[in-house]
């Protein structure tokens, strides 16, 4: 779908970082940013991501901190103290 068409869908632009331990080094912690259109609160697009990771990569899973944010929003208004006119 179009991203127009996504936001329209109530779709929000997802941010999710995740922190997983590097497979050679398990001590180690990797950070990877994820970003994409999803629907909050379930998330299924992240979470057919993370089942995908799981299933698929090598690196085991330590966190996953999500943010999203609505890019379409009703316009804010604000008055003005004055009022200006150009000829």
């Amino acid at each position: 779908m179009k991203e127009i068409e996504l936001l329209c869908k109530k779709y929000r632009l997802t941010t999710a970082e995740i922190l997983y331990f590097l497979p050679d080094q398990p001590h180690l912690l990797q950070t990877y940013v994820w970003q994409e259109y999803d629907l909050a609160p379930r998330f299924p697009v992240l979470t057919k991501f993370l089942d995908f990771w799981e299933k698929t990569l090598d690196g085991k899973l330590h966190s996953v901190r999500v943010a999203h944010k609505a890019l379409i929003t009703p316009a804010e208004f604000r008055y003005t103290d004055c009022s200006l006119t150009v000829h």
